[in-house]
């Protein structure tokens, strides 16, 4: 078989899938199985396929028109124009965190970084870490996850990245492992957020591939940021920043949620909406000491 042939016999399949993204994952696999660019695959489309590499490219695919994510198949995802290690263990990094990470930088260039101590908490694939260390030349990132598995792959990012020396992992539900008297200039947190309910409403590639605890924050999904606007203002220093990305249906209650701190523990509380327009960031700072 020919590779034009086998492109297209591929973008069918995954079409009739129900996979919208069909050409371009089609091509994504090409390059993954064979190495060719989008060029070359058109350039040497009438070229015959090796047994071998056929064998390949058909087992991936089988995987893909099971809905598996193809970033999981890959084992790579594209993030901040960064190739990012993730597996099963981690969700695979979204667009609307890329403009979580945008928003922090933007107000650390205006309000000015003192190179104080960041903390990632729900870190995954430590791409906030990751991220914010390369771009605000960090060198006190502490990462947190409970999942072990996820820490397993935040560890090579970091390590991918040269950044062993500047990110410290640490395995802790929320605040509990972390040393009560020290504070944060920066936390970004990217909980779990969807509810039980929404669950079931989601893509395949999410619903059945995605780890759960990673998604879903309980009946309302608000449990972890409900534990989170309890304790976080403990973590921050009088002037420090707190960023955490929130689902677009949670304005009125995350509002809510840190208002009942706000007016003794923040001089500032908003929820920002992303480049789609839907509410997806909570930021807050914390008030400075008269």
């Amino acid at each position: 078989m020919q590779f034009s042939q086998l492109y297209e016999n591929a973008v069918s399949k995954l079409s009739q899938a129900g996979i919208d993204s069909a050409p371009v994952d089609a091509f994504l696999l090409f390059e993954f199985c064979f190495g060719l660019t989008r060029s070359q695959l058109f350039l040497h489309g009438a070229n015959e396929v090796p047994a071998r590499e056929l064998v390949k490219f058909n087992s991936v695919l089988d995987r893909r028109l099971s809905r598996e994510p193809l970033h999981y198949i890959t084992g790579m995802r594209e993030f901040w124009s960064l190739d990012f290690v993730v597996s099963p263990a981690v969700l695979i990094p979204r667009p609307e965190t890329e403009f979580v990470i945008d928003t922090v930088l933007a107000t650390m260039k205006k309000q000015g970084y003192h190179q104080g101590f960041i903390l990632d908490m729900c870190t995954g694939s430590s791409v906030i870490a990751v991220v914010l260390s390369l771009e605000l030349e960090a060198d006190n990132v502490v990462a947190v996850d409970i999942s072990t598995d996820a820490l397993v792959i935040a560890k090579q990012n970091i390590c991918k990245f040269g950044l062993a020396e500047k990110i410290t992992l640490i395995c802790s539900d929320l605040f509990t492992a972390l040393h009560k008297n020290k504070q944060y200039e920066v936390i970004v947190a990217n909980p779990p957020y969807i509810s039980e309910d929404d669950i079931i409403g989601l893509q395949p590639e999410v619903r059945d591939w995605e780890p759960r605890s990673a998604l879903t924050g309980g009946l309302d999904g608000l449990d972890l940021i409900e534990r989170i606007a309890d304790q976080v203002y403990r973590y921050l220093v009088p002037g420090g920043w707190l960023f955490v990305e929130i689902g677009s249906d949670q304005r009125e209650k995350v509002d809510e949620l840190f208002s009942c701190h706000g007016s003794k523990e923040y001089d500032n509380v908003a929820i920002l909406s992303d480049w789609s327009g839907h509410p997806r960031l909570l930021q807050a700072r914390k008030r400075r000491k008269e």
